[in-house]
């Protein structure tokens, strides 16, 4: 009789340890399989930022645009200010450089007398269509998506540009 009563608790224990187990799988499990079958959201639409007056650029001359943006951090929201240098390359048309340096993050500045981007700390340096001349930079500047409003000009995401 005391051994039928310890087989009786010995199951009721091994099946309240089992239940409980697979509860606390469930209860990890399901969300981890929700998340591998289930697709991802669609990303948001691109956001535009009116950066620039296309009447005031002129044409090939490299201008340091500095834009309000903001930038959704996980669950923090932040209004930044943002730069891009702008070239006007003929009547309606615009390409948008991020002004950081693609070999280790400095911010590159215009050199009017060589006609150039230069980047201050590496000696790299940048044509006026964003291509390396020299230095140590791996790639040419990366662009902004861009388009052209009547004379707003609107950028979009920087683009990382191919290896050189």
């Amino acid at each position: 009789m005391a051994e039928e009563l310890v087989e009786k608790r010995r199951g009721f224990l091994v099946g309240s340890i089992t239940a409980m187990m697979g509860a606390i799988s469930a209860a990890l499990g399901i969300p981890a399989l929700g998340y591998l079958m289930v697709p991802a959201r669609e990303r948001k639409q691109q956001n535009w930022i009116e950066a620039a007056d296309l009447t005031k650029l002129m044409v090939n001359q490299p201008e340091q645009i500095i834009f309000q943006r903001v930038r959704r951090d996980g669950w923090k929201v932040v209004s930044e200010k943002a730069a891009a240098w702008v070239v006007k390359t003929g009547e309606q048309q615009v390409v948008a450089f991020s002004p950081v340096c693609t070999h280790l993050g400095c911010a590159v500045s215009w050199n009017a007398g060589d006609k150039s981007f230069a980047c201050p700390c590496h000696t790299s340096s940048f044509s006026p269509d964003g291509k390396v001349i020299a230095g140590p930079a791996p790639r040419p500047l990366d662009r902004f998506d861009i388009r052209v409003e009547g004379n707003k000009i609107m950028l979009g995401e920087v683009k990382k540009s191919a290896e050189a």
